[in-house]
Formats: structure tokens, C-alpha cells, sequence
């Protein structure tokens, strides 16, 4: 099945996405925090896909030098960027989690019963004004859902609009804001869920059977993610209806990511053997592979996003500048067994290799 459409009963749903030059159906998905570099997403477009440069954690300066690099490579390319949807959190039981995590952030000369509660917006205004001052080809959000009117100018600039969602609910939000797309991700995708309501833990729904569930809800474009990570996941996500499928976790080994050492060590350790759905380092559910950090505090962690975010970040860069894998978050979706250290072009395509 090519990315020109998906069959669905008699009815064929043509992909926006072949005006942008893709002829594969696979995208590499934005991996914020290191993950996805410009060398990535450019290789992503050589393989006949689309990368898209994650936007979150990023001032809009240093995300347009980002996007200077992949436009300078003449390719075509998306824009992620995370929506406010903030979960302010308990004073009260952000110091008690502070206090508790201080320990093991004191070892690397960290002191978290000091840090004050952030709680800020990731630079969204200065992104927004960036991203409609020079247009991009694609842009898709996740976390929240752009007010109908930012989703209507980045359309008149002729950006594409996708939009992540989790649940039918989402997605008929997301359609009555007039989103182009819809990236429908499943619970078994790695890093953050894009979930609206952070506070619960969402479903663990097949990724075939939400697409089943988003399409008896609006009639659109889909793109399938979560979980993703061998040819017959893609070819079942397709046949499913979706018009592409989008990959990370599958994508953390491969040459041109930016992942860092200890995290690349332990995708390949054997000893590694399954996957948590956890609060303990942002606030907010996101899968990663089971370690020290998650045992200990996964139960402890309040809702809090960007909160708990900004309290742990300075002990995961320290850890990682370390190479402890203990202290990091590995986000990591069930697929994980699969990511391999070669080319991005090369894993892409043997994604696409029944599609």
C-alpha cells in the first residue's frame, strides 16, 4: 500500500501529504530532549519519508536554527511543537517529591529541595510568531489543541496541520478546530502521551482498533504512531486505515539521532525487558524502559507537567553527562527490541519493505 491513499471499503482517503513529496509511508516521529537532530530529519526525507524537528524544550531561536539546517538541505520537512496544557501542581506535594528525589539528585551536585515550581509555556508565542513569520510545510502539535484561529493562519500560509490525539473524543476537538490531519497515537508509543487529560492515564487501546475507533468518529486523513517498530506493524497500521505510519523508538539507535550514550546502551542490553507507563521525572504519563529512578519514585510523583519537568531536569542532564542510565528517562514505546544502530535511510526503508 503506498502513502497515496488507504483503502476503506470503496472509498479511497488521499494523504496531504504526497503534495509534499512523500512517496514512503513512514515518518519519523519529533523525539524532544536530543533525539531527533536536523541530520535525522533530512534523512528521513531522502528515504522518500518526512522527519519532524522537535520544537519542545527549545527557545524559537534555537529552533530556527534548526530549521535553517533542514531547509538549507532543500528537503521537505515538519515542525513539532508542544501545546500549553499545563497541570499545576500541588505545592505541597511537589516539595514532598523535591524532598524525596533529593538524595539521588544530591549525587550529582544537584539540591532539588531548592528549586522553585516552574511553570511556564515552552516559548509558544515566540514559536507560533516563527513558525507563521516563515512558513513551514508541516506543522503538528501535541498536547493540546491550537485555538481554531492559530490553526487557521498557519493554514492560509500554507502550512499542513497535524494534530496528535488519543482517544475519538480528541479527535473530534481536533476536526472542529479544523486541523488537516490527525496522528493517532496508541498508549504502547514511547516518550510523552499527547493525551488532553495528562491527569489519567490513557487506555491501553491496540493502535488498530483506535484507528478503527477515531474513523467511525471524522473522516480524515490519519496517521497511525505507538508502537510501531517492524514491517507488519506498518502494514497492519495501513490496512487499518491509516495513510502513513510514524516512528521514534525504532529510530533512537540509528546513526544520525543525537540520543546519548547510556540511553543507547541500554536499548541494546538484553537485560532490559519491559517498558513503564511513568510521572516519576515530568509530571505527565510517559512510556520508558523500567529503571532505577522509575522503581523508585514512579509511585511517588504527583501531577505536575512542566513542573516536575524542570525539578528533575538538571539531575538527568548530570546523569547522563555521566552515563548513568539509572538516573535518566529512557523513553522507550514496546517496540524498543527493534531499534538498531545503522542508517535512519536504511531502517526506514525496511519499515516500508510490505507497506
Amino acid at each position: 500500500m503506498s502513502i497515496a491513499g488507504s483503502q476503506e471499503e470503496d472509498t479511497v482517503m488521499v494523504s496531504p501529504l504526497v503534495a509534499l513529496g512523500v512517496s514512503t509511508p513512514i515518518l519519523a516521529a519529533p523525539m524532544a530532549g536530543g533525539p531527533t537532530t536536523p541530520e535525522l530529519v533530512i534523512a528521513a526525507a531522502g528515504a522518500g519519508g518526512l522527519g519532524f524537528i522537535a520544537g519542545g524544550y527549545k527557545t524559537a531561536d534555537s529552533l530556527g536554527e534548526q530549521i535553517a539546517r533542514v531547509r538549507s538541505a532543500g528537503v521537505g520537512f515538519g515542525v513539532n511543537v508542544f501545546v500549553p496544557n499545563p497541570v499545576p501542581v500541588d505545592p505541597g506535594a511537589f516539595r514532598a517529591f523535591a524532598r524525596a528525589i533529593a538524595p539521588v539528585a544530591r549525587a550529582y551536585g544537584v539540591d532539588t529541595t531548592e528549586a522553585g515550581i516552574v511553570e511556564d509555556d515552552d516559548h509558544w508565542a515566540d514559536k507560533i510568531d516563527l513558525l507563521l513569520s516563515a512558513p513551514v510545510p508541516v506543522v503538528s502539535f501535541t498536547f493540546g489543541i491550537p485555538e481554531p484561529a492559530v490553526v487557521a493562519a498557519f493554514r492560509a500560509a500554507g502550512t499542513l496541520v497535524v494534530q496528535t490525539v488519543t482517544s475519538p473524543v480528541e479527535a473530534r476537538a481536533a476536526a472542529r478546530a479544523g486541523v488537516d490531519v490527525l496522528a493517532v497515537q496508541a498508549s504502547a508509543a514511547g516518550g510523552h502521551s499527547g493525551t488532553l487529560t495528562p491527569q489519567r492515564t490513557p487506555p491501553a487501546v491496540p493502535l488498530p482498533d483506535l484507528l478503527e475507533a477515531v474513523r467511525k468518529v471524522v473522516s480524515m486523513p490519519l496517521i497511525a504512531a505507538g508502537g510501531i517498530a517492524a514491517p507488519d506493524a506498518v502494514t497492519e497500521a495501513l490496512r487499518a486505515g491509516a495513510v502513513a505510519a510514524m516512528v521514534g523508538t525504532v529510530l533512537l539507535s540509528a546513526d544520525e539521532a543525537g540520543t546519548s550514550s547510556p540511553y543507547r546502551a541500554v536499548l541494546a542490553d538484553p537485560a532490559r525487558r519491559r517498558t513503564v507507563v511513568t510521572r516519576a521525572f515530568t509530571g505527565r504519563p510517559a512510556r520508558a524502559l523500567r529503571n532505577d529512578f522509575t522503581d523508585r519514585f514512579g509511585d511517588l510523583a504527583p501531577d505536575g507537567y512542566p513542573a516536575l519537568h524542570h525539578l528533575t531536569s538538571p539531575m538527568r542532564r548530570a546523569a547522563a553527562a555521566a552515563n548513568d542510565p539509572e538516573r535518566i528517562n529512557l523513553w522507550a514505546g514496546t517496540g524498543f527490541r527493534h531499534a538498531t544502530a545503522e542508517p535512519t535511510a536504511r531502517i526506514l526503508q525496511r519499515l516500508a519493505s510490505r507497506a
